[in-house]
């Protein structure tokens, strides 16, 4: 037992110089993939502005990035209010809902001019919160849909959990308003499911409601 014994504690230094390196190697693999992950943090997804067409037509809720160059003073994020106004220095309310981002830039660059010269601004859509579709009846989860992006009614009802088990699958309809009327597109979810009648699956806008009866 001794021989044995002391055999091992010659082997033990050996066996710390091994150990050593290995432990650096796994400290150092652990703080860069740490350092990895904090700045992952730090960067962020990206903003919602690269998500939305041109087009997209900016609703109360919304949060805007407007940006003067040359003038981080006056750069901020605004949200627009219920009445589809915002706020901005030097030139007070500026109506944003019903607007696309460039037709907004213009005019604010228009009344800029007054108080900066040759003013240029960047206004982007960072976050929206007024997609807002409604989805009521036989579907899992019945309520509000608040949409990041363009959806149609298929996905609509999937973020609503899905029909449920009594539900018509063929007399779902869609109301939307229209200039001061309401218009009702039909939808027969099984039709469209099976490759029929895909026209029927739309793309939903602001303010739709979809009823499963």
């Amino acid at each position: 037992m001794k021989r044995g014994s002391s055999k091992l504690r010659g082997l033990l230094p050996a066996l710390l110089i091994l150990t050593v390196p290995l432990v650096a190697i796994t400290t150092v693999m652990v703080s860069e993939g740490a350092a990895a992950s904090v700045k992952a943090r730090e960067v962020g997804p990206a903003t919602g502005a690269l998500l939305q067409p041109p087009d997209y037509q900016i609703g109360p809720g919304d949060v805007l990035e407007i940006s003067v160059w040359k003038d981080q003073a006056l750069s901020r994020q605004v949200v627009v209010l219920p009445d589809g106004r915002i706020d901005f220095p030097l030139v007070g309310h500026f109506l944003a809902m019903g607007r696309t981002t460039q037709d907004l830039k213009i005019e604010m660059e228009e009344k800029l001019r007054r108080f900066i010269p040759e003013p240029i601004l960047t206004v982007i859509v960072t976050q929206v919160n007024s997609m807002r579709v409604y989805v009521i009846g036989k579907v899992n989860r019945p309520g509000q849909l608040v949409l990041p992006s363009n959806v149609n009614v298929m996905q609509a009802l999937a973020m609503a959990g899905g029909l449920n088990t009594f539900a018509k699958a063929n007399d779902i309809r869609v109301f939307r308003e229209v200039d001061d009327r309401t218009v009702m597109y039909p939808f027969a979810y099984e039709r469209v499911s099976e490759g029929k009648q895909l026209e029927q699956n739309i793309v939903l806008q602001r303010g739709d409601v979809i009823v499963v009866p």
